[in-house]
């Protein structure tokens, strides 16, 4: 059967153009929080070439977060436009674009498709009070039954909806039309406005049982359906891409467009983890874990969040917090000296920071991190959480922070887990992706903490955007199933097996984390 699959494969291989018969890409891109990852694959599921555009956010305030769409789109420009020189292939080579994209950035538009406010960025806090109100008219049980969501989340697109109604009225009155990043990006390419129900998730106002629109929460926010894009599938192929977009990014007007799916489901695609009890983490800048299961999940302790996936009849438990950006964070604002010795040849500073935290012992010596630079997510929900150092002596170093900082994304996990296999679901090992997992101390504290293997794939630093590629060479015809992709593409690469001797440390450093959080609960509910 690997035989014949891998021939059908090859015979979609080659397309016909003016100059003959050329090879057929996959342009991808990775809309993260902090970069857009463009990658050009072939339809061996190789990287023919990669490119990265960092970026920083607006905070213009403690707990907001936004970004200029034209920001978007330039960043979005210089990816592509870099990965497909940096390939040498011409557009007319590439047949599809895939889409991975972070989840629950809105994007506000007018009746003209322009801008109505900078949109607003997944992680920003500032509708704390409104998704407070959302559960209290809605009840907890009754938004988990409707959307599979379970806390009281400022992230929520609704919640902040229903602050732009409160605190913008003016932009809240001009908004034509709502819709998430990656699903604008289609608006721009090939001018049909939609979205797929994977990002629709957590926008409290998507039922998970129907797929559709939940039109009471829709009522009671004050939007209606003609507000909001057509809801299509997850891996859809919308259209070719307008004679207009064409020459606005580079493209060819034959090259058809895949809206894709929310980057913390593509993810798990491009590391094989696409069948039911598959458990995998990304630390990009959020740490993301996802429990694909066959059917929705509704917690009865209400921690733990049920989405649906990407692929066909299956879902995800899920959960989300501060992960790699607080790495960048302590970077960027303390890693001066790494930076330099980087620019001069030297180690990346992240490889740098390895080097640092090998040298500290399991628990850092009594230092203790809490992550949450924009509140906790499940199933520690809190959105006034806050990121902090606890048990600072002079014997500690930056070397002993560093480490602090992976150690606390870890603790996180661990929460997860414990809240995940509460539910039924076993996790008996962990596929690692995204920057964290190019980290081999990153990934052997995982292992030691949880004491289960952890393992990598080749393809773990861009596993969001071969994700999409897969999503997009399905539809297009390339591969005939999300599964063969994965058998024919996807490769382990490393497994780091846990040390049980460390495990005991580790125990009690979760204890301790459990601990901190619940004593500063009140100065985080001050705090917000």
């Amino acid at each position: 059967m690997r035989g014949r699959n891998a021939v059908c494969a090859q015979k979609t291989v080659m397309i016909f153009g003016r100059g003959g018969f050329m090879e057929k890409y996959i342009l991808t891109i990775d809309m993260g929080t902090t970069a857009f990852k463009a990658s050009l694959i072939d339809c061996s599921g190789n990287e023919i070439a990669g490119a990265t555009e960092e970026y920083q956010i607006l905070t213009p305030g403690p707990g907001l977060a936004e970004m200029e769409t034209s920001e978007y789109v330039r960043i979005f420009k210089d990816a592509t436009t870099r990965v497909i020189r940096k390939a040498a292939v011409s557009p007319d080579e590439i047949v599809t674009l895939g889409i991975s994209c972070q989840a629950e950035t809105s994007v506000f538009l007018d009746v003209h498709n322009r801008q109505v406010r900078p949109a607003i960025v997944w992680c920003d806090n500032r509708a704390s009070v409104e998704a407070s109100e959302i559960v209290d008219e809605f009840g907890s049980n009754n938004i988990q039954r409707h959307t599979g969501q379970v806390g009281r989340d400022p992230i929520w697109p609704g919640a902040k909806l229903l602050w732009l109604k409160k605190h913008e009225p003016e932009n809240f009155n001009r908004i034509n039309k709502i819709v998430q990043l990656n699903g604008y990006f289609t608006y721009l390419l090939t001018g049909r406005m939609v979205e797929d129900d994977s990002m629709l998730g957590s926008s409290i106002y998507w039922n998970i049982n129907t797929r559709e629109y939940w039109e009471d929460m829709l009522e009671y926010i004050g939007i209606s359906k003609a507000q909001l894009p057509e809801i299509v599938r997850p891996g859809s192929l919308i259209g070719s891409v307008t004679a207009e977009a064409a020459e606005e990014f580079g493209f060819s007007e034959e090259m058809t467009v895949n809206i894709g799916g929310c980057d913390l489901a593509c993810g798990p695609v491009g590391t094989g983890a696409v069948r039911p009890g598959s458990f995998s983490d990304s630390t990009g800048s959020a740490l993301c874990t996802m429990a694909m299961v066959d059917h929705v999940v509704l917690d009865p302790t209400r921690q733990m969040p049920c989405y649906c996936s990407v692929i066909p009849g299956l879902y995800m438990v899920h959960a989300y917090s501060t992960g790699g950006m607080y790495m960048k964070w302590f970077r960027d604002n303390f890693g001066e000296m790494e930076l330099e010795s980087e620019n001069n040849g030297g180690l990346n500073a992240y490889d740098q920071f390895d080097v640092m935290a090998e040298t500290v012992p399991p628990g850092c010596e009594g230092l203790i991190a809490l992550p949450h630079l924009q509140g906790s997510g499940p199933p520690d929900m809190n959105a006034g959480a806050r990121a902090c150092f606890y048990g600072m002596t002079i014997a500690h170093g930056k070397e002993h922070f560093v480490r602090a900082i992976m150690e606390s994304v870890v603790m996180v996990l661990c929460r997860v887990i414990e809240a995940t296999e509460s539910l039924g679901i076993d996790v008996d090992r962990i596929i690692s992706f995204g920057g964290g997992a190019l980290s081999d101390v990153w990934c052997q504290i995982r292992a030691d903490a949880t004491g289960k293997e952890v393992v990598t794939t080749r393809s773990n630093k861009n596993a969001g955007c071969l994700g999409a590629g897969i999503l997009a060479g399905v539809a297009c015809g390339i591969w005939d199933s999300v599964d063969q992709a994965c058998e024919m593409i996807v490769k382990e690469d490393k497994k780091y097996k846990p040390d049980l001797s460390k495990k005991p440390v580790y125990d009690e450093l979760l204890k301790k984390y459990k601990k901190l959080m619940e004593c500063l609960k009140p100065v985080f509910d001050y705090a917000e």
